[in-house]
């Protein structure tokens, strides 16, 4: 299946810490994820191990929403959030 990332997505990714490696990353090999309005949602999390705003993170995990229309995944925009998760 095609993957486009909307100029929004790619936009929030810089901001938040992410990239499009990832994002596709997420969609083929995440979990799934609670999503609404009709979105799918998926999440990885990501070993860090660096400094982001002068706190040091063990973890990342990236959240992606998307739609699916015929064979296309369009993402809608990406969280990132910063800490530690059991496996």
């Amino acid at each position: 299946m095609e993957i486009q990332i909307d100029p929004h997505t790619l936009e929030r990714a810089g901001e938040r810490g992410t990239n499009e490696e990832e994002i596709k990353d997420v969609i083929n090999t995440g979990f799934s994820i609670s999503a609404k309005y009709g979105r799918i949602g998926k999440a990885k999390i990501y070993d860090f191990k660096q400094r982001r705003q002068n706190e040091y993170y063990e973890q990342k995990r990236v959240e992606v929403f998307y739609l699916i229309e015929g064979n296309v995944i369009t993402t809608v925009t990406v969280y990132v959030f910063y800490g530690k998760w059991e496996e």
